[in-house]
């Protein structure tokens, strides 16, 4: 009996691994990357980052977190890349919740899934980078019903 369970077990769980990884191959085919270091390590600019990355001391990051042009990238944060310059190994990149683009260096980013601090992976849906038509803003009914009842007097 306990055969059986073992041989189902292991082809469930076969299956449920390679599932997600065909989706997260397609992520990467689509331009997203999971960023792989944790640092200010992005900037608006390319010079930003450049400065960033070549003199790492406390008073330059200090500076450049003061001026707005560095951000802090976190592991497992999914990104998407807008454009790719090759000749500085740099990509410019979208993340979820900002409206502009920034710059790192390609080599922070993966194509492979990174977990995040929670473990888990993050999608272009859960990141808000690709809207998810499953949440769907709705009318409030409770107002309505609200509303209603007291034009009723009920």
């Amino acid at each position: 009996m306990k055969l059986p369970i073992s041989i189902v077990t292991a082809i469930s769980l076969g299956l449920n691994c390679t599932a997600p990884a065909d989706n997260y191959d397609t992520f990467a085919a689509l331009g997203y990357r999971w960023v792989a270091i944790h640092g200010p390590y992005a900037s608006t600019t390319e010079q930003g980052v450049e400065r960033i990355t070549n003199h790492p001391t406390g008073s330059t990051e200090s500076q450049l977190l003061e001026d707005e042009r560095a951000f802090y990238l976190i592991p497992g944060k999914i990104v998407q890349i807008i454009k790719e310059d090759a000749e500085t190994g740099m990509s410019q990149v979208q993340m979820g919740g900002f409206t502009i683009f920034l710059w790192t260096y390609s080599r922070f980013l993966s194509k492979r899934p990174i977990r995040d601090a929670y473990g888990i992976i993050e999608t272009p849906e859960s990141s808000g980078l690709i809207p998810n038509p499953s949440i769907a803003s709705t009318p409030n009914l409770d107002r309505q019903s609200a509303a209603e009842t007291r034009e009723n007097g009920k």
